[in-house]
């Protein structure tokens, strides 16, 4: 009980005063998060609310985006010396639902908001993904704590540790649950024709190349393996104790997931955001009763983190991603070439249809952007062997584009013949070489979207046994 609080605790082995040469710890934590964020996009229309003056503006509505996620983990630790644990999480996601609903100012200008190529429409609203659920990811971890408040009353207690996360199930999967009749609902990036089957024409006509696909599931893994970095410093003050930190998250694609389909040479972000956050609060311990190993202990806290431009699964994933307009279902080539002289007379670069096809798969660049979350909780230890805990918790999300890919990539220098339209009205110099990901309909200014307004709501309680 001379321990400090559950932010900062590491179990032990090998303790002078302790016959238990190891010490476990088994933990189950639920967790229930409900999302709500504002999708808009960008127009020229002069309309009031959105443009005056003909520029152009990001207020046209889309659509209000909901997630639900109900999400159960249980958690080992193992101390293998003083102030020095093993542990490992298996986080699995119980249900994790998806919609776009209507929200006022779409109904009207629902064409434009969700509008593609002329003719097209992206996706319809309401619109809706599968449930999905499973394990989301494998973690294992390391906790060290280099000072312990309860051993040297001097120094506060201080921890690091690190933890890899290991995707083990399906990647997640663009899929559409109301998809029209014919189409499978979680169609692979080359079936063109969301009909369950590969078609070479990128026209979508007969083609001697058609094969069939296997359907795949939508998946609830990210396709990653993630690597947190992550330190925590407490002080205990009589029955207050002020504790503050921070962790940094970074992410590498698996090749079994979407994210190959854009790792070429012209992509400007193929990679996952890295995510840093600090964090500060306050536990409180109005009460204990040491020799019944009964403590009361409240937690308050705030936490700001900063997300990186990356590639991600954002809102408009599933949606955009099970596409059937022709402007993102078709493929694009990965490479351009000089033109031969019969090809000269229309320009000096031209498509190599012996490169690589690409293909959208709902993955879109994600702007940098902050967010900030509150929590408040209350621990019971019940006795020496049981603890439990519960709390809420409330996230606001700053509003940030979700679809802002490039059409060149100013990194690779190559010669004319290359640079398809990468290159200057005035001369012909060439600015970069073309990024295969980019997808005018939704990439291009005056038609991307962004999210805004999002706000997720947080209950969380936990049951911890310790041996």
């Amino acid at each position: 009980m001379q321990e400090p609080g559950d932010v900062v605790d590491v179990i032990d082995a090998f303790d002078d005063d302790n016959d238990d040469l190891y010490d476990f710890a088994f933990r189950l934590d639920f967790q229930y998060l409900s999302k709500r964020a504002r999708i808009t996009r960008e127009t020229p229309v002069f309309a009031p609310g959105l443009t005056t003056g003909g520029f152009t503006s990001k207020l046209q509505n889309v659509g209000q985006y909901i997630e639900t996620t109900s999400r159960l983990s249980p958690r080992l630790d193992f101390g293998i010396y003083k102030d020095l644990a093993l542990y490992a999480r298996l986080p699995i996601i119980l249900e994790n639902r998806r919609r776009i609903d209507d929200i006022d100012g779409t109904a009207g200008n629902i064409s434009a908001a969700t509008g593609g190529a002329p003719g097209e429409t992206l996706f319809v609203i309401p619109f809706e993904a599968p449930s999905r659920s499973g394990v989301e990811y494998l973690a294992a971890g390391i906790d060290w704590g280099i000072f312990n408040q309860a051993r040297d009353r001097t120094k506060p207690t201080w921890i690091f540790g690190i933890e890899g996360r290991f995707a083990i199930g399906t990647p997640m999967h663009a899929c559409n649950a109301n998809a029209a009749e014919g189409e499978v609902e979680c169609a692979h990036p080359g079936d063109i024709n969301r009909n369950g089957s590969f078609d070479a024409d990128p026209a979508g006509g007969e083609s001697l190349e058609s094969q069939a696909i296997d359907s795949r599931g939508a998946g609830v893994t990210r396709g990653t393996i993630g690597l947190e970095l992550h330190s925590l410093m407490s002080k205990r003050l009589k029955y207050i104790e002020p504790y503050g930190g921070f962790n940094a998250f970074f992410e590498f694609q698996q090749g079994n997931s979407d994210f190959g389909e854009t790792d070429l040479e012209g992509a400007l972000v193929n990679r996952p955001p890295i995510i840093g956050t600090v964090m500060v609060g306050m536990l409180i311990h109005p009460w204990e009763d040491r020799e019944s190993f009964s403590r009361l202990t409240f937690d308050l806290r705030f936490q700001g983190e900063y997300h990186s431009e990356g590639r991600d699964y954002s809102e408009l994933f599933d949606a955009l991603g099970s596409s059937s307009a022709a402007s993102l279902r078709n493929p694009k080539w990965a490479r351009f070439r000089a033109c031969r002289d019969a090809e000269c007379d229309v320009a000096r670069s031209v498509v190599d249809q012996g490169s690589q096809k690409t293909y959208f798969t709902g993955l879109g660049v994600v702007e940098p952007y902050g967010s900030y979350r509150g929590a408040g909780g209350v621990t019971w230890r019940a006795g020496e062997y049981v603890k439990l805990n519960a709390g809420a918790g409330i996230r606001f999300d700053q509003a940030h584009g979700i679809s802002h890919d490039q059409p060149c990539n100013p990194d690779f220098q190559g010669d004319a013949g290359q640079a398809g339209p990468c290159q200057s009205t005035q001369g012909g110099a060439v600015t970069g070489i073309p990024n295969p990901a980019y997808r005018p309909v939704i990439n291009a200014v005056g038609r991307r979207f962004y999210v805004d307004q999002s706000i997720t709501y947080e209950v969380f309680a936990s049951g911890t046994v310790m041996f």
